[in-house]
């Protein structure tokens, strides 16, 4: 295997010791009284209480880069070339509930390309990191896409639009469209992972539209070094300007993009 660089061994350690903390006030909320107060506000500082570690180790790393933080968002200091998109806590939802699906994803963006991408899952320890160039791993494992031909076999993940936010009936529209077509969707709640799982094989694609640069920074990397395709729906590569993403390895994403396409964005608009 490659062996991780310098800068993807400091984010890795980073990433681990904000999961430390994670895995503690994961335990302490699954106990707490389950009303909209206490376990969101006990969320809410878990998420920040990691990004606050992520900051502070990263930035005693790497002194000149600059952040994009999903947080405290972007900072004006740094030396315009490096850039760290954070998401110190991806599936926040399924936290607050006690489900244990959730990662923090840290990427690294130089001159505005993604160079290097962590995901890790606390409680699993796994750690999904990809270098551009250099493949991408799950721990010391090399990972490829999946190697299946047709939508009929394949597993797909997505992402649903939270409540209050448009988009729900063009998502509908788009997933009454690809559900005949595959052998089962998911809904996962954390995109960073879907992405990783589609770097590993675990999903043949993933959909979702208008999603935040800190939930697939990394997942992006991943995905494209492990064999795959990242595009928009209309197949534009820079899907962290839209946030509109379609993962694939080389033989679906084509078929997957042109269903999605089928889906005018103006299905399900209000009047």
């Amino acid at each position: 295997m490659a062996r991780p660089s310098p800068v993807v061994n400091v984010m890795t350690a980073t990433a681990r010791k904000a999961a430390r903390d994670l895995v503690r006030d994961f335990g302490e909320v699954e106990q707490l009284q389950v009303s909209r107060k206490g376990p969101a506000d006990f969320v809410s500082a878990a998420d920040l209480r990691a990004e606050k570690t992520i900051h502070r180790e990263l930035a005693k790393a790497r002194p000149g880069y600059g952040f994009l933080m999903e947080e405290s968002g972007s900072s004006s200091s740094g030396d315009g070339r490096h850039r760290w998109i954070v998401d110190p806590l991806d599936g926040t939802t399924n936290f607050l509930h006690g489900v244990p699906h959730f990662a923090i994803s840290i990427a690294l963006e130089v001159d505005g390309e993604i160079v290097a991408g962590v995901v890790h899952q606390p409680l699993t320890d796994e750690t999904y990191w990809a270098e551009r160039g250099q493949g991408a791993y799950l721990n010391d494992r090399r990972l490829r896409v999946s190697s299946r031909t047709k939508l009929e076999d394949s597993l797909i993940g997505t992402g649903i639009p939270f409540k209050g936010e448009e988009g729900h009936g063009h998502y509908l529209a788009t997933l009454a469209k690809i559900a005949p077509m595959v052998s089962g969707v998911r809904r996962m709640g954390a995109a960073s992972l879907d992405l990783a799982f589609v770097a590993a094989g675990r999903f043949e694609a993933f959909w979702e539209f208008e999603l935040n640069p800190w939930d697939i920074a990394a997942g992006i990397l991943l995905v494209r070094e492990a064999g795959g395709y990242v595009t928009t729906p209309t197949g534009d590569p820079d899907v962290l300007k839209s946030g509109d993403v379609v993962a694939a390895n080389d033989r679906l994403h084509q078929p997957m993009a042109e269903l999605i396409r089928q889906v005018p964005r103006t299905v399900g608009a209000a009047a």
